[in-house]
């Protein structure tokens, strides 16, 4: 059924996503990484760009989208999720299950906000180790023009 249809509201484009990706690749490359996936989500949890560097295994991917996930899923980067809960193993078990197994609470999944401190996407990256990750996705996204999220601090 071609004709007119009502297009849907983009907060995170394409374009902005794939600075976000050259960004991350550029740091890697720069900290002689060794070769990342990264995945980028936007606010309601859809692939915009996933890329993997030439030598990554295959199970990088669904770390990486798992990463991103966790992050906008909980509201927090996925490091953070894991580090709370570390005695709290069931929570951990739960909501991976109530995700459908698309949740990585380890670090290297970061948000990406708006000027108001909105979530409006998520950077995921595997590869690295997962603080360099981390580093990874907050370059990504300063890369692009946008502010990255760990935690909110309390004023």
């Amino acid at each position: 059924m071609a004709g007119n249809v009502y297009l849907a509201s983009v907060q995170l484009t394409r374009a902005q996503a794939r600075a976000m990706v050259e960004g991350a690749i550029t740091q890697a490359r720069e900290a002689d990484l060794t070769p990342l996936t990264i995945v980028v989500l936007d606010g309601g949890g859809h692939v915009v760009v996933a890329e993997r560097e030439d030598g990554c295994a295959p199970l990088r991917y669904p770390v990486a989208q798992g990463k991103a996930y966790a992050a906008l899923g909980i509201g927090v980067a996925s490091g953070v999720t894991g580090e709370r809960n570390q005695e709290r193993p069931a929570f951990l078990a739960s909501v991976a299950a109530a995700s459908q197994g698309r949740f990585t609470p380890v670090a290297g999944g970061v948000l990406i906000l708006d000027e108001q401190d909105c979530v409006i996407g998520a950077v995921g990256i595997s590869g690295a180790s997962s603080s360099e990750d981390q580093q990874a996705a907050m370059a990504g996204i300063e890369a692009a023009g946008f502010k990255w999220g760990l935690e909110p601090t309390l004023d």
